[in-house]
């Protein structure tokens, strides 16, 4: 899929397209870990070195991989072994590694949300082209399989022009066991910057087209959790279609009991309403939440050593979603895509086990070796950004924002 604007970066001089490539990872927390244990079975990449500020996850790393674990960012973009620098630290730091690593000759996949504000993408943007370096923003859940295909069928236009998308996701997200700043909007917490971007980047790689405007609502529902944890989304794409989000992180009702059982990751799961609430309440009593955070969810812990990633049966997903053309609905199923057109329903199945890892490596890969640009550029991440800021914005004074040409 072609991208939508700009002109693309310099192609890199010091690659060798045959070699494997060298990845290192900032960042060994929930999003570093996910990306590490994703990144060990992919046949083109060599999880190289790591660094993280926590002592248990660069030893669990270091243990793993035999490979180096720095302490700190500088350690790791020193790496000369090093291609490519996965940045999956807070989100109010990603600006400043990003181009500390670009600064290095690095390569970048910097985590979903690019950056807080438009002008720190705009520096990230410019440091890749002035470095030669490719840079791409992600995970977001617009790289899953069942999401990709959904956009080249409506692409097609077997089913007529797209209407609409629907999205819903109800979960546990502001009860798991969160730092500070994850609860502190101006620092990127709450769901706007966590969440939204994955709502966000789907709907926007369906529609294939620029958003025009956003009207939105948030709400915080609880005192002790001050930052936004409920939404509901509305945009406007240039094309004509428009997009409903709905989130909540409230941890009562929870979406996937629409979609199958079937966990955000693809693996079953069972019904634990309120589960994740009432254990945040009973380990905060005995140790630090941030602490916490990392004993659960950093590389190491019992989670991920437990994990199988790559062995879940189904799809992964983020909630429930329709996307809405002249002659069908089209929606993922547990397994693949659920086609509901004028002739009746069919499902198109898709491998098991995949996720969208390595459809994140592979856009970065392809801009190494070619020097094109690819869907989910700076660009891509800069205008989901501007998105963000523009729920933030609509929420606060109630009405519609309309965003730049």
């Amino acid at each position: 899929m072609p991208s939508r604007s700009g002109s693309a970066p310099p192609p890199p001089s010091d690659v060798n397209p045959d070699d494997k490539l060298r990845l290192g990872v900032l960042g060994l927390g929930l999003a570093g870990s996910v990306m590490v244990n994703a990144m060990r079975r992919h046949p083109s990449v060599v999880i190289a070195a790591a660094a993280d500020h926590n002592a248990g996850p660069r030893a669990a790393f270091a243990r793993d991989f035999n490979a180096p674990a720095y302490a700190d960012a500088e350690g790791l973009m020193a790496d000369k072994t090093v291609d490519a620098v996965y940045v999956a630290t807070p989100h109010q730091f990603h600006h400043d590694h990003a181009i500390l690593a670009m600064r290095h000759g690095k390569h970048v996949i910097v985590e979903k949300p690019m950056a807080l504000q438009l002008t720190d993408c705009d520096a990230m943007i410019a440091a890749a082209q002035a470095a030669g370096v490719a840079l791409v923003v992600g995970h977001s859940h617009s790289f899953d399989p069942t999401v990709v295909e959904i956009a080249k069928l409506v692409a097609s236009g077997a089913f007529g022009p797209l209407a609409m998308v629907n999205m819903w996701n109800y979960n546990d997200f502001l009860y798991r066991p969160r730092r500070p700043a994850e609860l502190d909007t101006t620092k990127g917490g709450g769901i706007t910057y966590n969440q939204l971007p994955h709502q966000i980047d789907t709907a926007r790689l369906i529609a294939n087209s620029r958003v025009r405007s956003v009207r939105a609502y948030t709400s915080r529902l609880d005192r002790a959790r001050p930052t936004e944890g409920g939404s509901i989304v509305m945009l406007d794409f240039d094309s004509g279609a428009a997009a409903s989000l709905v989130y909540s992180g409230y941890d009562h009702f929870d979406s996937d009991e629409l979609h199958y059982w079937v966990g955000e990751g693809g693996g079953d799961k069972q019904p634990s309403h309120g589960r994740t609430r009432r254990s945040l309440q009973d380990s905060v009593a005995k140790t630090a939440e941030a602490r916490l955070r990392t004993e659960r969810y950093g590389y190491g812990s019992p989670l991920w050593s437990a994990s199988g990633l790559g062995d879940n049966p189904h799809q992964p997903h983020f909630g429930v979603l329709i996307a809405s053309c002249e002659k069908a609905d089209i929606k993922p199923s547990a397994d693949g895509i659920l086609i509901y057109a004028d002739e009746g329903l069919r499902e198109h199945a898709l491998p098991p086990g995949a996720s969208g890892y390595g459809n994140v490596v592979g856009e970065l890969m392809t801009a190494i070796k070619t020097g094109n640009r690819t869907v989910h550029d700076g660009h891509w991440g800069r205008h989901t950004v501007e998105i963000v800021l523009a729920i933030l914005q609509s929420a606060q004074e109630r009405r519609e924002i309309t965003l730049s040409p």
